[in-house]
Parts: structure tokens; C-alpha cells; sequence
């Protein structure tokens, strides 16, 4: 006849697994909850960089609806300092403006735009680098905004794209925060030439 364990030694057993249990049941709850919020960052970031896209190709609208936006490509430059952009003087959708004045009115609505359109938005519009200095055709973006995880320890990822961007010469990605760089060529609805000798250059616009 077997002999039994006596019942005092047995007691405690069953609290032990339950325990146990209950630990590994935590445990894999909190890695599928890490792995929900990794991505639901992952997909705000991906929305995120969706608008600044759409952001980019309003901005490239406006230079195909300017006339001589080829001719000024330098009046667009903006370099973003996180500041509140106030409105423009003149209001161009209401008033008619000449092209300096379309111009400010563009960048300036654009830029308030990414602001309102991003967390912490900025951007910085700047003439490409290596591009003809004497007859630039492109202009880059960089739309820079702030993201909760982006950390001290990735200044490699702000070095490489502003490395794409020319060094110090083109756009800035800032520490701390997330950019998306993009170039938007340029195409000219008025002709460039020089008339009767002049040393500047004048537009001619077929039709106009």
C-alpha cells in the first residue's frame, strides 16, 4: 500500500501556480500592450509625415500658380524659428497683388499652415544646393515637428538628412524633432530672356 504525503505539506501548492499563472498572464499582456503602442507611434508618425507631404505639394501648387515664381526663387527662402507666423499685410485671395506681394503672401500662409498643421510644425524653404546659382530650378523643403520619442540619443538621424540637405547650406533638421526633406522642381510658365541689351533678365508669358 502507497503511502500519502500528509495534508499539512501539501497546503500552498495551488496558490503557488495561481500566482504563477497570474505573472505570466501579466507578463504577455504588457508585451502586446508595448507592441500596441509602438505602433500606434509608428502610424501617428506615418500620418504625421503624410500630411507634411500633402503640405509640400500645396506648397508646389503655389509656385506653378505664380507666373514668375522660376524668376524669384530666392524670395521664397524661409528659415523657421518655431515662432508663431503672423498674417500676411495683404491678403492676395481677397486683394490683387504683384508678385513680390503674391510671393510673401505664399510662403507666409504655407508656413502658418504646417504650424497649425503639425505638432510644434516649422519648416525651412531653401534654394537646393549645387542647383545653378545664376538660374536656380529648385527649391527644397524641410518640414521639421515634434515627436514625444524622439530622444537626445538620435542626432545621428537629424546629421544624416541635413547632410542630404546640403550641410550648412541647404535646410535644418533639429535635434529632437522629426523631418521630412523633399526638392520641388520648378517649371517656368514665363520665358526668361533679356531684352534690348538689359542685363537683367525679364519675363515674356505667351498669351499674356
Amino acid at each position: 500500500m502507497r503511502s500519502s504525503l500528509p495534508l499539512h505539506r501539501q497546503r500552498g501548492i495551488t496558490l503557488i501556480e495561481s500566482l504563477v499563472a497570474i505573472v505570466v498572464a501579466a507578463l504577455g499582456i504588457l508585451g502586446i500592450l508595448g507592441v500596441q503602442m509602438r505602433t500606434l507611434t509608428d502610424t501617428q508618425t506615418t500620418v504625421r509625415r503624410a500630411q507634411a507631404i500633402r503640405l509640400i505639394e500645396d506648397l508646389s501648387e503655389r509656385l506653378k500658380a505664380h507666373p514668375n515664381s522660376l524668376m524669384s526663387l530666392g524670395s521664397y527662402a524661409h528659415v523657421g524659428t518655431n515662432a508663431p507666423v503672423p498674417a500676411p499685410s495683404v491678403n492676395c485671395a481677397t486683394t490683387a497683388c504683384n508678385g513680390t506681394q503674391l510671393t510673401t503672401y505664399d510662403v507666409t500662409e504655407w508656413v502658418r499652415a504646417v504650424q497649425r498643421s503639425l505638432p510644434q510644425g516649422d519648416a525651412d524653404i531653401f534654394l537646393a544646393p549645387g542647383d545653378d546659382a545664376t538660374n536656380p530650378r529648385q527649391l527644397g523643403v524641410m518640414i521639421s515637428w515634434r515627436e514625444n520619442e524622439r530622444a537626445d540619443a538620435d542626432a545621428a538621424y537629424s546629421a544624416s538628412i541635413n547632410a542630404i540637405a546640403g550641410g550648412g547650406g541647404g535646410g535644418t533638421c533639429p535635434a529632437k524633432r522629426t523631418c521630412h526633406l523633399q526638392y520641388i522642381p520648378v517649371s517656368a510658365r514665363c520665358a526668361p530672356y533679356r531684352a534690348g541689351g538689359a542685363s537683367a533678365r525679364q519675363p515674356y508669358c505667351a498669351g499674356a
